[in-house]
């Protein structure tokens, strides 16, 4: 099974090695055809705390690193 592959921003850098990235996707409602945008936040691993607030970043499906972290960051997107 492939591994989640997601874009956002990078909302929060406070924790050591983790990152909360804000990730946005629209679909359209089966019933009323009206385009919705929902908001999800993920934290992902950041070995080197090299990414800060307002970085654009892909994140991909990994291992458990801790609870809440199921993903790590791939690349930063400029």
């Amino acid at each position: 099974m492939p591994k989640k592959v997601l874009t956002g921003i990078v909302v929060s850098d406070k924790p050591d090695k983790t990152i909360t990235v804000l990730i946005e996707r629209r679909y359209s409602h089966p019933v009323l055809k009206k385009v919705i945008k929902v908001k999800k936040k993920y934290n992902a691993h950041d070995e080197n705390n090299e990414y800060k607030n307002g970085d654009k970043v892909s994140i991909i499906e990994s291992r458990p690193y801790s609870k809440n972290k199921r993903f790590k960051v791939m690349e930063n997107l400029k």
